[in-house]
């Protein structure tokens, strides 16, 4: 328990409204959404710039009291949420940080706080007729100081790249109350060692990101939402390849979707509805878009749906001819995960491996996984165009919840062990937190875990950020 003398002191640095030990008003920060991770914590802070989350910062590296930072709290491996196994940690939320976002259109940039939400920063853009290109299902709750934080990836890493890409610069308070400064548009920058990257992925275990520089785009003035159905993710492959070539390789996103998934999503969210005539086995939601406006890009769209439609690698399929369908056509991919959260329970894996070996991969998986637990329910969706799958396994139909997810950990290891097969990753975009640290430490080479924990040590000596995620 934190003695009241430093609690006392805490909301003293933090100022009014800066702190609370009500319960009522911090129970919303300690659970995660897919209430996996239920934590605790004596206090919650709440610091609006980034002078006083310093000071709070420096005085809780010189009383080694533990900070776990948060953002919107979107997170979905325990990596925000303080107090757990035991631990005694300090949560510092970043959401009053909100006081930057400014765009120079001259440079293509974007500066926002790290309480300001992604939506928010879509919308500034937008404004000066450009594009922030980081869209997730979590756009309008998750924060910049997140989204760095985890490297956030969503549906346009195939032609923008991660929020790592995307990070021109940062703002962030190292574990001693230190601030580091390097919020700037500068495209070349080769003056030694780029903290900057460093921090980006880092989790909060290096600091707390107050502010962030990104990279802006023209706007996307002409945009072609196509759902296509396949028979198989070998098929969805060979479309990417040929969307690509077709399009001039102006493809910003390519999702695949089983018909599990959507069955799903349709029995569970309200205004949704099959989009074709009749069901399929896989569903790819592909958008080829321009900055500038080209009559030549539709006619190159029909004439490559007409050739794959004639070869039969479409099924069928339908190209959005208005907002509203468009509309319709992307909630039926954000849904994915809600859908299944009211289907019951679901062990998650947020895996990637090379985009050529995803068909490979999941077929390899879906026999491990079916040998282990023959009545489990499959759902694998995600970004194939970056090689970034959700392969999620359900409860079985008429399963007892609580008894399949026990199973979690047996489930994670015999994935990832395909997973490591296939030169993959385990961790694609929503980090290792308190959930993967084990596997981390099983699965990451030694000498490259050991550089990862001399840096942690030299940077917080006193491991009080965030001490409970990423090593075991």
């Amino acid at each position: 328990m934190l003695e009241n003398a430093h609690l006392e002191k805490l909301h003293a640095i933090a100022g009014p409204k800066g702190a609370t030990q009500d319960g009522a008003l911090i129970a919303p920060h300690l659970r995660e959404w897919r209430d996996k991770f239920n934590g605790q914590t004596p206090l919650m802070l709440m610091p609006q710039n980034t002078k006083t989350a310093a000071e709070l910062i420096a005085y809780c590296h010189a009383h080694h009291i533990a900070v776990v930072p948060q953002g919107g709290n979107t997170g979905l491996v325990g990596g925000g949420i303080p107090g757990l196994e035991g631990r005694s940690e300090v949560l510092l939320s970043t959401r009053r940080m909100t006081d930057t976002c400014l765009v120079d259109a001259d440079d293509f940039s974007i500066t926002a706080s790290a309480g300001c939400n992604i939506a928010t920063l879509q919308a500034a853009a937008a404004e000066h007729g450009l594009l922030f290109p980081l869209s997730l299902a979590s756009e309008g709750s998750c924060t910049v100081g997140g989204v760095v934080s985890t490297n956030a990836g969503g549906i346009h890493v195939l032609r923008y790249g991660t929020t790592r890409a995307l990070t021109l610069g940062v703002e962030a308070v190292l574990p001693t109350g230190t601030v580091v400064n390097e919020l700037t548009a500068l495209r070349k920058n080769n003056t030694g060692y780029n903290l900057s990257q460093l921090l980006i992925g880092a989790e909060g275990t290096l600091g707390i990101i107050t502010k962030a520089t990104f990279k802006l785009f023209p706007k996307e003035a002409q945009k072609h939402p196509c759902l296509l159905a396949v028979s198989s993710p070998e098929q969805a492959l060979k479309l990417l390849a040929s969307a690509r070539r077709a399009s001039g390789d102006r493809v910003s996103a390519f999702e695949l979707m089983p018909r599990i998934g959507l069955d799903f999503v349709l029995r569970h969210i309200p205004g949704t509805s099959d989009p074709l005539g009749a069901p399929y086995p896989w569903y790819v939601l592909t958008e080829i878009a321009t900055s500038k406006p080209d009559p030549a890009l539709e006619a190159d769209i029909s004439s490559w749906l007409e050739a794959e439609l004639e070869s039969g690698n479409i099924l069928d399929g339908a190209v959005a001819t208005s907002l509203k369908q468009a509309d319709g056509f992307w909630k039926l991919r954000e849904s994915m995960s809600e859908a299944q959260k009211l289907e019951g329970g679901s062990i998650k894996h947020d895996i990637a491996v090379p985009v050529s070996r995803v068909p490979a991969f999941l077929e390899k998986a879906t026999r491990a996984v079916q040998n282990f637990s023959p009545e489990a329910r499959l759902v694998a969706f995600g970004h194939l165009g970056d090689g970034n799958i959700h392969f999620n396994v359900m409860q079985p139909a008429d399963g007892n919840k609580n008894a399949f997810l026990s199973t979690w950990e047996e489930m994670n290891a015999l994935v990832h062990d395909v997973v490591m097969e296939f030169g993959g990753s385990i961790s694609a975009e929503h980090g290792i937190g308190t959930l993967k640290k084990n596997e981390l430490s099983r699965l990451k080479p030694v000498a490259e875990l050991d550089t990862m924990r001399a840096i942690k040590a030299a940077l917080d000596p006193h491991n009080i950020m965030n001490p409970g995620c990423l090593f075991t």
